[in-house]
C-alpha cells in the first residue's frame, strides 16, 4: 500500500522542502501546498524514475564529488585559457568512449560530469549504452582523454556503486 500511495517518499520530503525554500514563507498554507506537491508530483512521473542504485562507498563518493568539484574548477581556467589564445591552436574532436557502465542512473551522471566539465560535452549514447560519444573543445591526444575519463570518472563510479557491465 505504501508504494501505492507514497511511491518515494525521500523525493516526496525533498519536493516539500524545495517548495518551502522557493517561498520563503513559513506559512500553513504553504506547508500544506508544499506537502501536496511532493506527494502529487513522484506520483505523476513515478513511470520516468529510473532505479537509483545502492551507494557502497559513501565516503568515497564524497572524494569523488571533491574530485570532480577540482576538476570542473581547472576546466574553466583551461577553457578561459584556450578561448582568450588564439583559436588556430585548437583541436577539437568527436569521440567515442567505450562503456562498461549498464546502470542508467549512473550513466548519467558520467555523462553530467563530462559535460559539467568545460570543454567538453556528452553528445550522444549508443542505442546499447556501450559507446558515449562526447566533444572536446580541445583534444590533441584522443587516447589519453578516453583513459582519463575512464579511469578519473567511470572506474570510481563503478566502484562507488558496484555496477558494471554483465
Amino acid at each position: 500500500m505504501k508504494a501505492r500511495w507514497l511511491p518515494n517518499p525521500a523525493l516526496s520530503l525533498m519536493l516539500a522542502l524545495l517548495w518551502l525554500l522557493l517561498n520563503n514563507t513559513p506559512s500553513l498554507g504553504h506547508l500544506l501546498l508544499g506537502l501536496f506537491l511532493g506527494w502529487v508530483i513522484p506520483l505523476l512521473v513515478r513511470g520516468f524514475l529510473v532505479e537509483v542504485p545502492a551507494v557502497r562507498r559513501p565516503l568515497r563518493l564524497c572524494a569523488f564529488m571533491l574530485m570532480v568539484f577540482y576538476d570542473i574548477v581547472r576546466a574553466n581556467l583551461t577553457v578561459a585559457r584556450l578561448v582568450l589564445g588564439p583559436t588556430r591552436n585548437l583541436q577539437p574532436a568527436f569521440i567515442e568512449v567505450p562503456m562498461l557502465i549498464e546502470n542508467e542512473f549512473v550513466l548519467s551522471v558520467l555523462t553530467s560530469i563530462i559535460s559539467l566539465t568545460p570543454g567538453t560535452v556528452s553528445s550522444g549514447l549508443s542505442p546499447d549504452h556501450k559507446m558515449l560519444l562526447l566533444h572536446a573543445l580541445d583534444a590533441p591526444d584522443i587516447e589519453a582523454l578516453v583513459a582519463e575519463i575512464k579511469t578519473r570518472y567511470e572506474a570510481p563510479l563503478l566502484e562507488i556503486f558496484q555496477c558494471s557491465r554483465t
